[in-house]
């Protein structure tokens, strides 16, 4: 009886070891499943994409070969460009500019035409003293009243200079006064290559260089009053009649003023200023030319100047939205691109470096339009920052995956 009891207990230990394994394999299941399920995935990095910076053509400007000419785009720093003398030379009536400017700065018009003047016996004396230096001068009589601002017209229109020089005696007293207002004024505003010893021009010692005439023009243009005046064509004025802007190039080619000079030292001479808009975008130049053989072809040589200051701007466009920057690639099967989420195009002036570093986040899933990054452009001196999103969905795997590929599962946590 005890022999035959023997292979019924081995048969109820192999059915025990086959439930065992049964329950070992059912409680790995149950333990494998949900970790390889749930267990969080390692992220993806992107590979940034190829880029090459965008061509670009070099300035070149059209500059006469006598004198001293500068040119700059207002607000471009980099487009002030020179030709010729850097030293000071003659600027003629360019000087009545400053007289204008300085005169503001002690007498403002706040907006209106400022006070009364009265033309007495020494202003009307200014009229034979500068028609016998074959100045230019307008009429004056005694006892004459005037306002301010139509003092600088008839100063800075007809370019008289028994006007310039009444209304500087009028502020400031006499000449005296006005050149040590003048060289304060100068001084003050970082004109230190200008020297004025008094307020017309018909001295040649009222000198200064191209890039301080340049800077002059464009504070010129910052005071309202006087950048209105420089643009006038004509004008009338009480007791002088019909006035007529001294420079031909005024509304031609864009040119909103300035002011033109004339002196057998200084040659003919030009502080001009043009309006343009280039890719949308309003641009001003400022320049000046110095020494021309007369005003016809100095006038000729601004044109061609203008011309090729204008034509040296372009409109560089580092991306487009929905350029490819960067690409991820999952384990899994699933990819996306990251793209640019915007435009980013500059007007720029001249040959520009532009350069771009791109920054990406790591990751797992997510959402078309999902913001991954971005890459920041150096647009010459300008910081241009490009979001960068997700191109479209990226999907986690599925279960199956999961499954079957444990180990690039676990290998995250």
């Amino acid at each position: 009886m005890s022999r035959g009891a023997r292979p019924a207990r081995r048969r109820r230990h192999g059915v025990r070891a086959v439930v065992a394994g049964a329950l070992v394999v059912v409680l790995a299941a149950l333990v494998y499943v949900p970790v390889v399920l749930l267990a969080p995935l390692a992220p993806a990095t992107a590979a940034a994409a190829e880029w090459t910076a965008p061509a670009q053509p070099g300035a070149q400007l059209t500059f006469p070969s006598y004198g001293a000419t500068a040119v700059q785009a207002v607000g471009w720093d980099e487009s002030l460009t020179t030709s010729g003398s850097t030293t000071p030379l003659p600027i003629a009536s360019i000087s009545k500019v400053v007289t204008a400017l300085v005169v503001l700065d002690a007498r403002p018009l706040d907006g209106g035409d400022g006070p009364s003047l009265t033309l007495d016996a020494d202003d009307v004396a200014l009229y034979e003293a500068y028609r016998s230096q074959d100045g230019k001068v307008a009429p004056m009589t005694l006892g004459q009243q005037l306002t301010e601002k139509q003092m600088l017209q008839v100063s800075l229109i007809e370019s008289a200079n028994n006007y310039a020089d009444a209304l500087a005696r009028w502020a400031f007293g006499d000449t005296a006064g006005f050149v040590a207002a003048a060289t304060a004024w100068l001084a003050e505003n970082g004109l230190t290559s200008t020297t004025l010893v008094e307020p017309t021009g018909m001295s040649p010692s009222n000198t200064s260089t191209a890039t301080d005439l340049v800077r002059l023009g464009e504070i010129a243009l910052a005071e309202p009053e006087v950048a209105a005046i420089v643009a006038t064509p004509t004008t009338t004025v009480p007791g002088v009649g019909v006035i007529e802007n001294s420079n031909e190039l005024l509304g031609l080619d864009g040119v909103v003023g300035i002011k033109t000079g004339t002196l057998d030292e200084a040659g003919a001479c030009l502080l001009f200023a043009a309006d343009y808009t280039i890719a949308g975008e309003p641009v001003t130049v400022v320049g000046v030319m110095l020494g021309g053989v007369d005003h016809d072809s100095l006038d000729a040589d601004v044109q061609r100047l203008l011309t090729s200051v204008s034509g040296a701007f372009q409109t560089v466009t580092a991306t487009t939205a929905g350029d490819v920057w960067a690409s991820y690639e999952l384990p899994w099967g699933a990819g996306t691109e990251a793209v640019a989420a915007t435009d980013a195009s500059r007007l720029v002036w001249g040959d520009v470096t532009v350069t771009a570093s791109i920054e990406t986040e790591s990751v797992t899933t997510g959402a078309a339009g999902d913001d991954v990054g971005r890459v920041r452009f150096q647009i010459g001196d300008e910081e241009v920052d490009v979001p960068l999103v997700l191109d479209r969905a990226l999907a986690e795997p599925d279960a199956w995956w999961r499954l079957t590929h444990p180990d690039e599962v676990l290998a995250a946590g």
